[in-house]
């Protein structure tokens, strides 16, 4: 059991203080581990970036004995040992015990644990289950269990693995200790079965909010999403991200098309051998690349702090997988975009793989995919819907940090067409998938539609003025309100149930958002701004970053095992030059600092003096760089052929603006030279057709009197772009 003595808090901070260099604790972390401490069980709901692991490894460090931590990958155990080893001068603190090391390695850990020296012993389920393991653990004192990713134990959930079951029969035999089971994400139905299945009904139950306020949801239609995706990554140049496939073979064929365009990409998923795996995901970790493409199954071992995105290339198959996944964004508090691509056709795919399951499964499943529809086709706020799915309510009507806040959809009213769908339904029986009853509704004659005599019904061609995303829109939304059901032994067969018949007898209003078609332009503006914010020294930060990562080299860890991002900004921000002053920089432990700090401080002081700084300690606020001189930039941006979207974006100007901006400088006698741009967006056809009639019919440089000639097969934007080409060439 855990110490007698109490745990004052002052202890405990120093211990924080010392071990990890926070000064003080997020959320519910002190909480939970004075519960830990006092001996109880515990049970914690923390999203990802909150602070679980620090949950089990301060008590661990501070009580007597082993704590035995039951993490589901190799590769996050590795990461954990790794980053404990970096806490303490002692290198035995950690270890893990699984299929990966052999016998020498082994025995090692083993006379590590028995001389005392290790604080947390790491397991896989499927390693604490053999016999030889089992008789060490009795050996030894265990001063509690850890059960991370506990969502596993639930086939509610989205990641199960049937060995989590077992868990709690091996703790029976090995010997008991208290309990802490630690989850990312949990419906209050995952919740009930983990607590069930470990025996834990009376643990302390901590539950920090599920909202992640810096991550921005946005979905997109899957209209052209590789160009979509090469796009997205080249205007976040440098920064680390994360794509999702739900095939071996996408991830594959995306990581090769991303190379192909000059991004440094790698692919990870099972079908690999496990040397290659760890290899692209360690050169992931160390930023050697910026991208792992990775099947959706995989990616828990993924532990970095600084994710600035994770894409869903394919929608995933539960909402509590895409929360999970979503979740690796932003993990160090800073921006995170999540962008996923969505169409009907996914769903229908993943519905196909459900086939030849157990019903019981099927249904589980059906019920999972439905939540996912919904979530993607509704025009409620998205965090709105994330967090009301894990049982939370979010009170703000507008979050301003999602798609369908930013950039509400029209609604449109369908009452009428949900009852006459319902009826035709009804009139056809339960023999008819989905669009089927759409090409009734439109008056498509099909080859099934003519069999059945279909088109012979009053209701062929009855809704032929909507078009299919109406019709489609139409029927999920029945699906979500739970009017018709789909069978499931039958793969997708619809038909009315009782509720169903109730709503043509009294329907009630129902306004259907319809999915738009992204227009380009407004695609841009829906990107998330993704710039650093705050009065950190923007070249300090970049040379810091590039030192971590010669540090973190010397050392094989990947570089924010070294120092976070956000102890990088404070170090640009302080400007720190002693191992003192290196201290109080946010995330920097006296550890941390003797072990690391002295190469940072030296580069730190070399550039103080070098520029000149005024350092905040000294009591004056450095002064923020001169903002003005965009019309220099722009220009030397334009040299040095920048995408005009990423030269927007860095000097926080809409498109539009920008061009005012190019247009300025041309007409004050620059020549500009952006045909880098144009070819890359625009048709060479295009170009030559605007430039002709500049050249040609144009009286003057009029915008209004070009779109009007030149009509609606060119856009404002177009004309623009080419104007500048034609005035710079012929003018200046």
């Amino acid at each position: 059991m855990a110490n007698s003595t109490t745990h004052n808090a002052d202890m405990l901070y120093d211990k924080l203080k010392e071990y990890f260099g926070f000064s003080s604790f997020k959320g519910n972390q002190e909480a939970v581990i004075r519960n830990v401490l006092d001996g109880k069980d515990t049970f914690v709901l923390m999203p990802t970036g909150g602070g679980k692991s620090l949950c089990y490894q301060l008590p661990a460090l501070l009580m007597d004995g082993v704590a035995i931590v039951i993490s589901p990958l190799i590769a996050l155990m590795k990461n954990q040992v790794d980053a404990m080893r970096t806490f303490s001068t002692e290198s035995g603190i950690a270890h893990f015990l699984n299929s990966s090391l052999n016998k020498s390695a082994i025995q090692q850990v083993r006379d590590d644990v028995l001389a005392g020296k290790t604080k947390l012993l790491y397991f896989a389920p499927e390693s604490l289950t053999k016999e030889d393991n089992v008789a060490f653990l009795r050996k030894i004192k265990i001063s509690f269990y850890a059960i991370d990713e506990a969502h596993c134990i639930s086939e509610w959930g989205h990641d199960f693995r049937p060995e989590y079951r077992r868990i709690r029969p091996i703790i029976n035999d090995i010997g008991q200790a208290p309990l802490i089971a630690l989850t990312a994400t949990a419906t209050p139905k995952v919740q009930m079965d983990i607590q069930k299945n470990l025996g834990m009904s009376d643990a302390t139950v901590f539950k920090s909010s599920f909202n992640r306020p810096n991550l921005y949801y946005e979905l997109r239609p899957k209209h052209d999403a590789e160009r979509d995706i090469i796009r997205f990554i080249k205007q976040n140049e440098g920064k680390s991200g994360i794509i999702y496939c739900l095939s071996r073979k996408k991830v594959e064929e995306l990581a090769e098309l991303l190379v192909a365009n000059g991004i440094k990409a790698l692919a990870y998923h099972a079908g690999m051998d496990a040397q290659t795996r760890a290899n692209n995901q360690d050169d992931f970790l160390m930023e050697r690349v910026d991208v792992i493409v990775a099947t959706i199954a995989f990616g828990m071992g993924i532990d970095k702090p600084d994710v600035r995105y994770v894409i869903h290339y394919d929608i995933p198959k539960s909402l509590e997988g895409y929360y999970q996944e979503t979740g690796r964004a932003g993990r160090d508090g800073g921006e995170g975009h999540c962008l996923t691509f969505y169409s009907y056709k996914d769903i229908q795919k993943l519905e196909k793989f459900m086939q030849g399951k157990p019903i019981a499964e099927q249904e589980i499943g059906k019920l999972l995919l439905l939540e996912t529809v919904s979530y993607a086709e509704s025009s409620i706020c998205r965090r709105k819907t994330l967090l009301h799915y894990f049982g939370e309510v979010y009170p703000e009507a507008n979050c301003g940090c999602c798609d369908n806040c930013r950039n509400p959809r029209p609604r449109v009213e369908a009452k009428k067409e949900l009852q006459m769908a319902l009826e035709a339904l009804r009139d056809i029986g339960d023999k008819f998938k989905m669009d089927h009853l759409c090409n009734l509704m439109m008056g498509r004659t099909t080859a099934i539609i003519k069999s059945y005599g279909h088109n012979k019904l009053e209701w062929f061609g009855a809704g032929s003025e909507k078009n299919e995303r109406f019709w489609g829109a139409v029927l999920r939304q029945a699906l979500i309100m739970g009017l018709i059901d789909k069978n499931i032994e039958n793969y997708g067969l619809i038909s009315i149930n009782e509720k169903g018949e109730k709503y043509i007898d009294s329907p009630t209003s129902v306004m259907i958002a319809l999915d738009r078609d992204y227009d380009e332009e407004e695609r841009e503006a829906e990107v998330a701004p993704m710039g650093k914010g705050g009065a950190a020294d923007e070249e300090l930060f970049a040379m810091l970053k590039d030192l971590r990562k010669k540090v973190a080299k010397q050392h094989g860890l990947p570089p924010f095992v070294v120092f976070q991002d956000p102890s990088l900004e404070d170090m640009s921000i302080q400007y720190p030059i002693t191992i003192e002053e290196m201290q109080n920089i946010s995330g920097v432990g006296a550890g941390k600092a003797r072990k690391f700090g002295e190469e940072f401080i030296k580069l730190i002081k070399a550039y103080v003096e070098e520029k000149d700084i005024v350092r905040p300690q000294d009591m004056v606020v450095k002064s923020v760089a001169n903002k003005a001189g965009n019309k220099i930039f722009i220009i030397q941006s334009i040299d040095r052929k920048m995408d005009l979207e990423d030269i927007a974006r860095a000097r926080d100007l809409d498109f539009e603006e920008l061009l005012t901006e190019i247009e300025g400088i041309v007409r004050s006698g620059t020549r500009l030279d952006i045909s880098y741009y144009l070819n890359t967006y625009m048709d060479d056809d295009k170009i030559e057709d605007i430039y002709l009639y500049f050249k040609e019919d144009a009286e003057s440089d009029s915008l209004d009197e070009a779109i009007e000639e030149l009509g609606s097969d060119y856009t404002e934007e177009e004309i623009r772009l080419v104007r500048i080409k034609f005035m710079c060439e012929a003018g200046n």
